[in-house]
């Protein structure tokens, strides 16, 4: 694989070799300073241009500078374009790099979002203005209000409804889409919300939980491995039976940590309505 450096350096010498690309910016993991390193991390890379049409639907041109890639996808000419104007290149090549390569004709936006200026040409005065250091705050968890903590245990609860019926129908595919979801997206939140309260509100745990590992205690983490099954109805129970635990488990504390009110007769009751469907006994 080549290394970091020898990518950088072709990213930036097709830019400086080309005039009308005006500036690089580095997004992604690669700019979040809170991210380990290791050898998967893409190399998220915008190109703004002044003229979008060289570069759009073009994979020639990009193969020619970067080399024939194992595969290539390009949002913007697939069934479900995003339809800015802005084409993205995103590639892996033999050796597992992997570059998303974006050509952009507007001036960048700061969202928070970690991001290095590697290149501009314009000085500060075009397409990216002066950026402040990277961090990952606009992604770090967030303090519930009453309103956010009722809502994510009550849409919890709620939801395993579903789930029940739909093992009962023998619909699995709606089991699985409904509780790995839907119902899971609310496990996170108040994962979420536990680990804060355990860590302090400064830290994010990444796209979809991928750090709960690491901030979780191993108990903890083990209790939340076991919410996981496989298509067998009696290992779903199980996992259901593991996920309501743990909700349980958690909320309590959160609800302790910000003096919130915790609905346990909400939770008794869709535990009754769970046993029904289970047992059938309506």
């Amino acid at each position: 694989m080549r290394t970091e450096k020898e990518v950088m350096d072709r990213i930036l010498d097709v830019a400086k070799a080309d005039e009308r690309i005006r500036a690089v910016l580095l997004a992604g993991s690669r700019a979040n300073p809170a991210v380990p390193k290791d050898i998967y991390q893409d190399y998220d890379i915008t190109y703004f241009v002044k003229d979008i049409a060289p570069f759009y639907n073009n994979p020639s041109w990009v193969e020619e500078r970067f080399g024939k890639p194992l595969i290539m996808q390009m949002p913007e000419a697939m069934r479900y374009p995003v339809g800015d104007g802005n084409f993205n290149y995103m590639m892996i090549y033999p050796d597992g790099v992997r570059i998303d390569l974006s050509f952009v004709f507007h001036k960048y936006t700061d969202n928070g979002e970690p991001a290095l200026v590697l290149l501009d040409k314009d000085n500060g005065s075009g397409f990216i203005p002066p950026l402040p250091a990277p961090s990952d705050a606009c992604w770090h968890i967030r303090p519930p209000s009453p309103l956010f903590f009722y809502s994510c245990c009550n849409n919890f609860w709620w939801c395993l409804n579903n789930v029940a019926k739909g093992i009962a129908r023998d619909e699995l595919p709606y089991v699985m889409h409904m509780l790995n979801v839907t119902v899971r997206s609310e496990l996170h939140d108040m994962i979420n919300y536990y680990i804060g309260v355990l860590h302090g509100f400064k830290l994010s745990t990444g796209k979809d939980g991928k750090y709960f590992k690491k901030y979780l205690p191993s108990d903890i983490y083990a209790r939340y491995a076991a919410t996981y099954s496989g298509s067998d109805y009696s290992d779903l129970w199980a996992a259901i039976d593991a996920m309501c635990d743990l909700f349980h488990t958690i909320a309590l504390d959160v609800a302790k940590h910000f003096n919130f009110t915790y609905r346990q007769d909400e939770e008794d009751g869709i535990r009754e309505y769970l046993r029904m469907i289970r047992y059938g006994k309506y």
